[in-house]
């Protein structure tokens, strides 16, 4: 049977969450797969276009919300981030594919633009939308590579307070404070 491209983003995805970035090349794919490298690349250009699918293969699992009033969007911004960092914070360098996808390719990752809708929803003025997501996409990624990271640096040792200083508490946090900071604070939090 053929190779097809749904079989190579899944095996590449596959080998993210089980091993992370640094193991994920175009031969380990090829072997996983038992093809040779060059039957990859009839399906993507490139191993980081190939990381832009992953990417958006990871939002898969983040269904979209119905658009919120005006009044609960700052609520509904919230629960999207959360949702967010749910779907990516066990997939080791997840923040890194992210980060990447948005720079090549930003239209691919829908769940992030989604972000974008619902601060235009609450009230955000357009000059300031962008800028106001990217703040905040920031924030959830760096949230996510900080824990990822405090684990890695954890791993084998004694769990220590530091290690839980990028957890969902902070992350909560940090949220409340860039939604208010734009006057849209949360309703719940």
């Amino acid at each position: 049977m053929a190779l097809t491209r749904e079989q190579l983003i899944d095996a590449a995805v596959g080998v993210l969450s089980e091993f992370g970035l640094a193991d994920l090349s175009m031969r380990r794919l090829a072997r996983e797969l038992d093809v040779q490298v060059g039957a990859l690349y009839w399906h993507v250009k490139s191993k980081q276009e190939l990381l832009v699918d992953v990417a958006a293969r990871l939002l898969d699992a983040v269904p979209r919300p119905a658009s919120p009033t005006p009044a609960v969007a700052p609520m509904a911004i919230a629960a999207l981030l959360r949702q967010l960092r749910t779907a990516l914070i066990t997939v080791p360098d997840s923040a890194e594919v992210m980060q990447l996808a948005q720079s090549m390719r930003p239209e691919s990752l829908d769940p992030l633009g989604w972000i974008l809708d619902f601060l235009r929803i609450a009230g955000v003025p357009e000059s300031d939308a962008t800028f106001a997501r990217h703040v905040l996409v920031n924030h959830l990624l760096g949230s996510i590579g900080a824990h990822q990271e405090a684990l890695a640096l954890a791993a084998g040792t004694e769990p220590s307070e530091s290690s839980s200083d990028w957890g969902d508490e902070a992350f909560d946090y940090g949220v409340r404070v860039i939604l208010r900071g734009m006057a849209l604070e949360p309703i719940a939090g």
